[in-house]
């Protein structure tokens, strides 16, 4: 008797502990995610509508008779187009890309298209991946993004070494969407890794944009190398918000809603303690640009905002529950709202009429803050307590724990090769090979 009157209490505390949930996330918008960030400079934001061009211009088959260009074309000229390549140039290993030498702005472009549905190599690289098989650069990464950012760097080393060398004072930036941002990220990780491969360039020369990114790597990557790659996030795009491995958001793509429901309740009772402390999952990377243009509870559209962080807690770890979860991820609505927000802040900081040479200064001021929130992102890193979090030597470089190169992607020697290594060099200052060609000891 006793039980059964228990039953209805039980069951109001269920109801009511439900509806708190269902009225906290239906509460949680996109802009709560960066309502604490700075608003970025036009000075910095200003390549991110012009990448997403050069990334929506791979997707054409004829650049000089483009059929799905944005108003006012993809600002390509096509003479500086060094190649194009297809899937069937890359066999399925990456997604096609093509090599723009950009006169205007002094830069090197490698532009990566997105994932393409029909296309099985796509889901190959997907499925190529668990949680934890692939440790690099002293973090957790996507396996098959990164063998094929492995793939893309061993096929472009030697002509984007030439370019560099050619052009000295170029950049060299690497931008993709969705599946190719993974892709993009992880290349410009690759390349840090390898910068002898390419003349010996500059880290600071090394950039990374990746659009409407996919999570690829571990947190203390994600922080470490926030000064090379930058991603941009529209509204309340899924693919960066939910840690749910890629292979199964594009398998359940049909019953998409009913998955991004089922990981924003699994989410809603993990504690961000807990996920911070998971070495293994995986993170948008990078410094972080958000564009906000709807609010909470209010209809259409408003001049986009866009807010810049190198967060480590609070890194969209939430999913947005909105009808435009998915379609904030494609890169035609992203290049158009990041252009309009571009404009809005040429207006603002009247920068149109502004001399070079204060151009020039903001931008030394905007690398200068940069720099020091990355270090602050660091050690609060460190301070949290992230697994493999680091903070850099004094003289500026990253003792990095793994030196996995492009061309050469493999575990540590073992103990006993080591004793081995260690008896050979021994016996090489012990003892030398006399004329006969016998062991003899030195003199």
């Amino acid at each position: 008797m006793s039980l059964a009157c228990c039953l209805p209490i039980v069951e109001c505390v269920y109801c009511l502990a439900c509806a708190r949930w269902a009225w906290k996330r239906l509460l949680h918008s996109a802009g709560h995610d960066s309502e604490t960030w700075g608003l970025a400079s036009a000075v910095e934001f200003e390549p991110v509508p012009r990448l997403c061009r050069y990334i929506l211009a791979v997707y054409e088959d004829d650049l000089d008779h483009p059929q799905w260009a944005p108003p006012g074309g993809y600002g390509i000229d096509t003479r500086s187009v060094v190649f194009r390549k297809t899937y069937e140039d890359t066999h399925g290993r990456a997604p096609p890309y093509l090599i723009y030498v950009d006169h205007k702005n002094s830069d090197i472009v490698l532009a990566i298209r997105g994932f393409n549905f029909a296309q099985e190599g796509d889901y190959a690289l997907l499925l190529d991946n668990g949680l934890g098989k692939r440790k690099f650069s002293g973090g957790y990464v996507h396996n098959g993004l990164l063998t094929a950012a492995v793939w893309v760097f061993d096929a472009e080393c030697k002509i984007l070494r030439e370019l560099l060398e050619k052009y000295p004072e170029y950049t060299l930036t690497f931008a993709g969407h969705s599946l190719g941002s993974g892709v993009a990220a992880l290349l410009a990780i690759v390349t840090v890794h390898n910068l002898d491969k390419l003349g010996d360039a500059e880290r600071k020369r090394i950039r990374c944009f990746a659009i409407a990114p996919a999570r690829c790597v571990s947190l203390n990557l994600a922080v470490r190398y926030a000064d090379v790659i930058n991603s941009v996030v529209l509204q309340d795009d899924f693919l960066p918000r939910t840690a749910t491995p890629l292979e199964d958001i594009f398998k359940s793509l049909f019953c998409l809603p009913c998955l991004l429901c089922l990981r924003c309740m699994g989410d809603t009772c993990i504690p961000e303690d807990a996920m911070l402390r998971d070495p293994r999952r995986l993170y948008a990377p990078g410094r972080l640009y958000h564009i906000v243009e709807r609010k909470p509870f209010r209809c259409g559209r408003f001049p986009p905002v866009v807010r810049t962080a190198v967060p480590v807690d609070g890194r969209f770890e939430h999913i947005v529950l909105s009808c435009n979860a998915t379609s904030d991820h494609a890169i035609i609505w992203i290049e158009r709202e990041a252009q309009k927000a571009l404009d809005l802040m040429l207006e603002k900081e009247r920068l149109m009429v502004i001399p070079p040479k204060p151009r020039m200064e903001r931008q030394k001021t905007i690398d200068r803050e940069h720099s020091e929130e990355h270090e602050a992102a660091l050690r609060r890193a460190v301070i949290m307590a992230v697994p493999d979090a680091y903070l850099p030597s004094t003289y500026g470089t990253f003792n990095d724990q793994s030196t996995e190169g492009a061309g050469e992607l493999q575990s540590a020697p073992s103990s006993s090769e080591t004793r081995n290594l260690k008896l050979a060099e021994w016996i090489k200052q012990v003892f030398e090979k006399d004329d006969s060609g016998e062991m003899v000891l030195r003199k």
